[in-house]
């Protein structure tokens, strides 16, 4: 015969060691019989019971592996979080080390920006290697029951409860970052931008005239901005003066910055010699309009945001 239940048996005993199975047969089959019984005795038609029953012993693989004693999970409770702990603490340094490394070296056989390329992918790779064999060894150490003297958990090793600052410090970093960045780029495009002459002389992006003036002043405003980050993140919180420097600082770099650009004074009218495209007043006309409307959409949106933190902020 070839019922559902010889078939639940076939299924559950072939995941089952050898030597076990006549015994975990004879007993799983009496269950199942016995549980079949108690339903048709109460009138319940005799396929619908049989059917019931082995549906309420679910996966015949799961009920194997509790036969067995097999663990179901690649690496279980009892390792998991010493698993997890050491993978966290290995990758957090590790792959951006060797990346570095790599990087570095590669810099300096005169590859520039192409050494980041080979620097992300060892990182990467070093990731991977990193979780597999470290998830193997805890997998293996599972598999083998191999007694591991883990130490006690205690209060003492509770942390210390994370203090909630208004302005945080990776938000300020990351302003910082950016600012300073912007800075080390106005100086630096007018020696290496990414065009050059016929000569292959550099030809800057951005108006040599304009470090008569304008230029010096929106990157003295970008120092106050950096100062500003600063104090911002000592007080802690958005108070309604630091929103109204914030206003100022804003405005007194997007507000020339948009008016170089709309009156065509921000690009190096050098670019028309390689870029024919820059040539074409209306191409000019039309890059203005752009940084002009992409300066006001950001300042717009930072000082909308900006307000509404404040208005929290100072109310709380």
């Amino acid at each position: 015969m070839n019922t559902l239940t010889d078939r639940y048996l076939a299924a559950t005993l072939r995941s089952v060691p050898a030597p076990r199975r006549e015994e975990i047969a004879t007993e799983l089959r009496a269950s199942i019989d016995d549980m079949i019984e108690g339903r048709t005795d109460g009138g319940q038609d005799a396929t619908t019971a049989e059917r019931e029953v082995l549906t309420e012993l679910g996966n015949p693989d799961v009920l194997a592996a509790r036969y067995a004693d097999r663990r179901l999970q690649l690496i279980g409770p009892t390792y998991y979080l010493l698993w997890l702990r050491l993978l966290k603490l290995l990758l957090s340094f590790i792959p951006a080390l060797v990346g570095t490394i790599v990087t570095v070296v590669e810099a300096a056989e005169g590859k520039g920006f192409g050494a980041i390329g080979p620097g992300i992918a060892a990182a990467i790779q070093v990731a991977v290697q990193i979780t597999f064999w470290l998830t193997l060894t805890f997998a293996i150490i599972e598999r083998t029951q191999t007694p591991v003297d883990l130490p006690e958990w205690t209060v003492d090793q509770l942390p210390d409860a994370p203090v909630r600052r208004g302005i945080p410090l990776a938000d300020t970093i990351a302003s910082v970052i950016m600012l300073v960045l912007t800075i080390a780029y106005l100086p630096l495009q007018h020696y290496h931008s990414w065009v050059s002459g016929t000569d292959g002389e550099n030809i800057a992006i951005l108006d040599p005239a304009l470090w008569s003036f304008w230029l010096p002043a929106l990157i003295g405003v970008l120092v106050l901005s950096v100062v500003f980050e600063i104090v911002k993140y000592r007080v802690d919180r958005w108070t309604w003066p630091l929103f109204g420097t914030k206003v100022l600082l804003d405005l007194a770099f997007a507000v020339p910055l948009a008016w170089l650009a709309l009156s065509d004074r921000l690009l190096n009218p050098a670019l028309a010699e390689r870029l024919s495209w820059v040539a074409e007043a209306e191409n000019r006309d039309a890059i203005g309009l752009a940084i002009a409307v992409g300066a006001a959409a950001v300042v717009v949106w930072d000082l909308i945001d900006t307000a509404r933190k404040t208005r929290q902020q100072a109310t709380a």
